[in-house]
Order: structure tokens, then C-alpha cells, then sequence
């Protein structure tokens, strides 16, 4: 199925279903995605190149968001948050840590109020500068899509050995002040039956939320064309009836479908 790239590293702002008024930066290559998960629903499409590329400079991503937030303060034009995305795993940068630094910078001088938040699959959290620089941030949002192992390697297609109890543990040891963010889907992949809004998948997913209990949970569906064509969005209904379980647990929810 059709999907699309960011090409530019600040991009935006667009109006995000989750975020609000949101300018992007994308860390990673601009003509094509590099990632260390390969998820079937990825919006940036699949992960075909293996070798690390060129990364954008420091300098150039702290002189670009410089310019635009300059320019969206001197037009007076709102800013909700800025938000680390793009194309693939933005906390993979050689110098993922430094560019958090020269963003809060940057926020601080333009827009305080604005939030700095990054999307991450959380494998990078066994480096202590990058859980350093995720703690810095206004919030960290750490993705778990099952807390079961064959039906998060098929959903996330992780390009290293890596399991359910990993993730957790290293949740575990940032702490509680972190967004624990999932993506409920249905549907067919190779074969395969996916589907991790079954009971079996929620109640395991429910354990790791309990003892996990972050500071929120975002839950959200299928938004855009996916790169594996024979999977469906699951209804605001049954991801309200999800929410409404976390609720019970004493963890605030975000629901977008």
C-alpha cells in the first residue's frame, strides 16, 4: 500500500490527532526510512536498508528549528509541542542526546510553553545518555503494542533479538514518568492472524500496564495507508472499552482512534 517519507528535517507543523499543534523533527535520512523495528503498520513504509546512514548533523537540525521557530514567533502562530518522529527511531542519532539538549534550549528561548515530546520504540533504553535525554523532555512516549513476544515480532519486526520482558524491564528501570503509548490493530500478515485486541493479548498487556503503571497510556489505531495491505483500524468503541480497563488500573488515558 501507498505510504509517505518526511522529507525535511523540521516538518509542520501539522495538527496532530494526539498532539495538537505540532512541529515534527525527523532525525533520520530524508529519501528514505531507517529503523531497528519494521512494523507492518509503519506510515514511513518498510525497513529496507540495513546499513546506518547518513545521519543529519547536529548543527543543521538545532540551525533549522532555530529558523522556523524564529519565524513562527515572530508571526505570532501557536505551538503546542515539538515532536521527535520521522522516518523510523528517532533516539538511534549518534546524537540523539545533544539535539534534546539545543531543542529545550531553543523551546525555552521561543516557545516555553510549547512541550518537547518524543515518539520512541524504546529499544535505545539500555544507553544511559539517551534515558538521560528522554527524562529531560516534557514527554517521553514508550511503545509497547503487545506484551505478548510472537505478537510483537510480528507486529514490530524488531532487527535484533529482543523480547516482551526486555522492554518491560527497561521500562521498569526509566521509571514511572513516561507515556506508554500502543497501537491496537486487526487484520493478516504472512499468513498470520493479527489481531492484539483478543483477551488473551489484553490481559497480558493490562499485567505489564499494572506493574508497569506509567505516568498516562495513549492508545490509537490505524491512521494512514500501511505498507501491509490486509490490516483494519479497530473502532473508537472497543478502544474506549481498553481505556476504560487502564482507568480501572489508576492510569490516565488517552484514546484517538
Amino acid at each position: 500500500m501507498p505510504t509517505f517519507l518526511f522529507h525535511d528535517i523540521i516538518f509542520g507543523p501539522v495538527i496532530s490527532r494526539r498532539l495538537g499543534v505540532s512541529l515534527g523533527v525527523n532525525l533520520l535520512p530524508t529519501s528514505s526510512k531507517f529503523c531497528n523495528f519494521n512494523c507492518i503498520y509503519c506510515e514511513c513504509g518498510w525497513t529496507l536498508n540495513r546499513q546506518s546512514p547518513k545521519f543529519p548533523p547536529r548543527e543543521l537540525v538545532n540551525k533549522l528549528l532555530v529558523e522556523r521557530l524564529q519565524e513562527r514567533h515572530a508571526n505570532h502562530e501557536p505551538l503546542d509541542v515539538i515532536t521527535f518522529a520521522g522516518n523510523g527511531e528517532p533516539t538511534i542519532h549518534p546524537h540523539f542526546p545533544e539535539i534534546i539538549d539545543d531543542t529545550l534550549s531553543a523551546r525555552d528561548h521561543y516557545f516555553p510553553e510549547a512541550k518537547v515530546v518524543v515518539l520512541t520504540n524504546a529499544t535505545m533504553l539500555h544507553n544511559v545518555k539517551v534515558v538521560e535525554a528522554l527524562k529531560r523532555v516534557d514527554q517521553a512516549a514508550l511503545k509497547l503494542d503487545s506484551a505478548i513476544d510472537a505478537t510483537m515480532r510480528l507486529i514490530n519486526g524488531p532487527q535484533m533479538p529482543l523480547s516482551v520482558a526486555q522492554i518491560e524491564e527497561r521500562m521498569r528501570e526509566f521509571g514511572h514518568d513516561f507515556t506508554l503509548q500502543t497501537l491496537f490493530l486487526t487484520g493478516h500478515f504472512n499468513g498470520q492472524v493479527v489481531d492484539n485486541t483478543t483477551p488473551q493479548e489484553l490481559e497480558a498487556w493490562l499485567a505489564v500496564v499494572e506493574r508497569l503503571h506509567p505516568r498516562d497510556v495513549m492508545i490509537y489505531t490505524i491512521d494512514r495507508e500501511t505498507p501491509a495491505s490486509d490490516l483494519h483500524k479497530v473502532s473508537l468503541e472497543k478502544l474506549q472499552a481498553i481505556a476504560a480497563r487502564v482507568e480501572a488500573l489508576g492510569v490516565a488515558t488517552q484514546v484517538r482512534g
